[in-house]
């Protein structure tokens, strides 16, 4: 599902004119939060179709991906969720739908009886392997109109309007996308 339904970005002259009536309005800060929300939307689109192509929606992949980061490893429920900036219940929902179709499984900490730990199957790494290369050239295509130095100015400006964001009164709180994602 789109994050924003906007076709086209308004032209900055329509921007001046709007900050007439909105002293607050900045037109070259707007015009460039608009450029953002309507290429985030198109990126996460992208993203959602490759991956609705092999049957897995954007949450439950986040979660294959935090659980593949190298060979073995395995978080708590609680950690998965802090890590993808979701509830516990969603996590929960997640990791639920993962384990009924065979790509976690969930087992007791040795170490700490209380703690449950989930970790991929080898189904999991199966159908990550046959997904990747396909998703990383797609990420790569994606990013191909950039040059490596505007590749890391882009990452770079990105930080520093999330440092803005992390600093904000409305800053992003862990929110609940569904178990069923």
């Amino acid at each position: 599902m789109p994050l924003l339904m906007l076709k086209d970005v308004p032209r900055y002259e329509c921007l001046l004119e709007a900050a007439e009536r909105y002293p607050t309005l900045n037109p070259s800060a707007s015009e460039a939060f608009l450029h953002l929300l309507r290429t985030g939307d198109a990126v996460f689109a992208a993203e959602g179709a490759y991956l609705a192509e092999h049957d897995i929606s954007q949450g439950r992949f986040m979660v294959l991906m935090l659980l593949n980061r190298c060979d073995g490893h395995q978080s708590t429920p609680a950690e998965l969720a802090d890590e993808a900036g979701v509830t516990r219940a969603t996590m929960t929902g997640l990791v639920d739908t993962l384990e009924k179709d065979g790509l976690v499984t969930r087992k007791n900490d040795s170490a700490d009886r209380r703690a449950v730990l989930v970790q991929l199957t080898g189904t999991a790494r199966k159908l990550l392997g046959r997904m990747l290369p396909g998703y990383f050239a797609s990420v790569t295509k994606m990013m191909q109109p950039l040059n490596k130095a505007e590749r890391k100015q882009l990452v770079t400006l990105l930080q520093k309007i999330q440092a803005g964001l992390a600093s904000s009164k409305h800053a992003a709180q862990p929110k609940s996308v569904g178990a069923a994602d």
